[in-house]
């Protein structure tokens, strides 16, 4: 008589996945574009930037030691649940994910973005994703769906601590009052900015890290603006940037809130591209820490986790898309 799975219950982290390697890089682009050829001179551009960040992008494992720590920390609460990790792009896939935890007996499945913040260019790509391949199992288990877990005080605080130390950092090599920069990736085509749940839950989460920390001088900006025609989210960080030169600012500290891991987007257009841009500009410039595995944004994680709300069998609904 075969025993019964350890869980029954599973959390599936997701994130947007990257190349481990060099060699990776193309075949990521060609499944980050829907199948289409990459133009040989952006695989290049892409292959120098993951050159520059150590040779791949580290998304992956961190994801999967978020998910180990999550998984220890539910078991801590009497929650039980096997935590894995699926990638909209790349490997391992979010489809991959859910047919192994389906084999292994999994009857209960929350997904989990790892963005605090909804937006149905993001978040809602994921959900549907995740939706699709719990449609094509055979067996499909319950589906809870985490829409945002912006609001979730642990992730407040850890951002806030993460600004406190750089600030400290910095009046102990004696800058003081630096302007401090928080950012965002861009999204593009956002008709109504002042409605549109992504910028308002980033602004409700700026609010509340503000809130736990001493006065502070601060400005908003989006980065990572890609290459799709049209409008994007501003002002631009290298804007931003521009302007604290020009109205005289001696530091500027970048708080990249609006991701909780090293990525690309962190790794290289912050410390690299941004960190260049202030040097020609002569600002003294650092950025916080990324999250990462902060047992503080594990908290948040589980809170998330145990309180998501909307839940199918396998069904559409949930979060649009």
């Amino acid at each position: 008589m075969n025993a019964p799975p350890t869980h029954r219950r599973a959390v599936l982290l997701m994130a947007l996945g990257g190349p481990a390697s060099l060699p990776d890089v193309e075949p990521y682009l060609r499944d980050l574009r829907g199948g289409r050829a990459t133009p040989s001179e952006l695989v290049e551009e892409f292959r120098e930037r993951y050159r520059r960040i150590g040779g791949g992008s580290p998304l992956v494992e961190i994801t999967r030691r978020q998910a180990s720590a999550l998984e220890r920390r539910l078991a801590a609460e009497g929650v039980p649940a096997r935590c894995e990790v699926g990638m909209r792009h790349g490997h391992p896939k979010i489809g991959e994910a859910v047919t192994r935890l389906v084999d292994e007996g999994i009857d209960e499945l929350t997904g989990l973005c790892m963005t605090p913040y909804y937006s149905t260019w993001s978040v809602g790509g994921y959900l549907s994703a995740l939706r699709k391949a719990v449609e094509e199992t055979d067996t499909p288990p319950r589906l809870r769906l985490v829409e945002s877990w912006h609001h979730d005080p642990s992730l407040a605080q850890a951002f806030a601590l993460k600004v406190s130390h750089r600030l400290h950092s910095l009046a102990d090599r004696g800058v003081r009052d630096p302007l401090v920069l928080f950012t965002a990736h861009s999204l593009p085509g956002v008709k109504d900015p002042e409605t549109e749940p992504y910028v308002v839950e980033l602004a409700a989460t700026r609010k509340a890290i503000g809130e736990r920390l001493p006065p502070i001088r601060s400005r908003f900006a989006y980065q990572s603006v890609g290459r799709r025609e049209g409008p994007w989210l501003g002002p631009s960080a290298e804007e931003e940037l521009d302007r604290a030169a020009r109205h005289g600012e001696k530091a500027v500290l970048v708080v990249p809130f609006g991701f909780v891991s090293d990525n690309l987007e962190i790794l290289f257009d912050v410390e690299i591209e941004m960190r260049e841009q202030a040097r020609r500009l002569g600002l003294v410039f650092d950025r916080t820490d990324s999250l990462n595995d902060d047992p503080l944004l594990i908290d948040a994680l589980a809170h998330a986790a145990l309180s998501s709300g909307s839940s199918t069998h396998g069904a559409p609904g949930g979060a649009p898309s």
